[in-house]
This record gives structure tokens, C-alpha cells and sequence, in this order.
């Protein structure tokens, strides 16, 4: 199982840019792909648990264990192709 987690704020930009690209994402992915949003601002703990340092931050988990990661905006093809990578 693949679970893509996406460490965000609310007032950040970037973060809002990304949002709609990982709603379609997950809704074309169906149930091969878990998709989890942290609030880094409310789960700080969480982020600093993967030492995110950057937002907007993508966190790719195999079985439990990241596997990947990547900072920034991605578009849809290059968000569906990275993690199909790893399926």
C-alpha cells in the first residue's frame, strides 16, 4: 500500500496551488494510493517527526517506510508519474 502524505499550511501559496492537483489525483487513483494532508502549523510534531523544513512537502510511504520525497508544486502529470513510480 502507498500512502502520499502532503505537509502544508493554510496561508501558504504554494500549498493552495497544489491542492486542487492532489484532489484530482486522489480521485483517479481510487484505492492505490492513500492520500493524508498534515497541517504542519497544527500536527508540528508530525513534521517535525519527517523533518520537513519546506512547504509544500509530498512524502511518498511504501508499507510504512518513506520511500520518497519531493518540495513544491507539481502538476498532475509529474505528481501521477512520480508516484506511480513506486506501485
Amino acid at each position: 500500500m502507498i500512502t502520499l502524505i502532503d505537509f502544508y499550511a493554510e496561508w501558504c501559496g504554494p500549498c493552495k496551488a497544489m491542492k486542487p492537483v492532489l484532489e484530482r489525483f486522489e480521485s483517479n487513483m481510487g484505492d492505490s494510493v492513500e492520500v493524508k494532508k498534515i497541517d504542519v502549523d497544527v500536527n508540528q510534531s508530525e513534521a517535525s517527526k519527517y523533518g520537513i523544513v519546506s512547504i509544500p512537502t509530498l512524502v511518498i510511504l511504501k508499507n510504512g517506510a518513506e520511500v520518497s520525497r519531493k518540495s513544491g508544486v507539481l502538476n498532475d502529470k509529474m505528481l501521477k508519474d512520480w508516484v506511480e513510480g513506486y506501485l
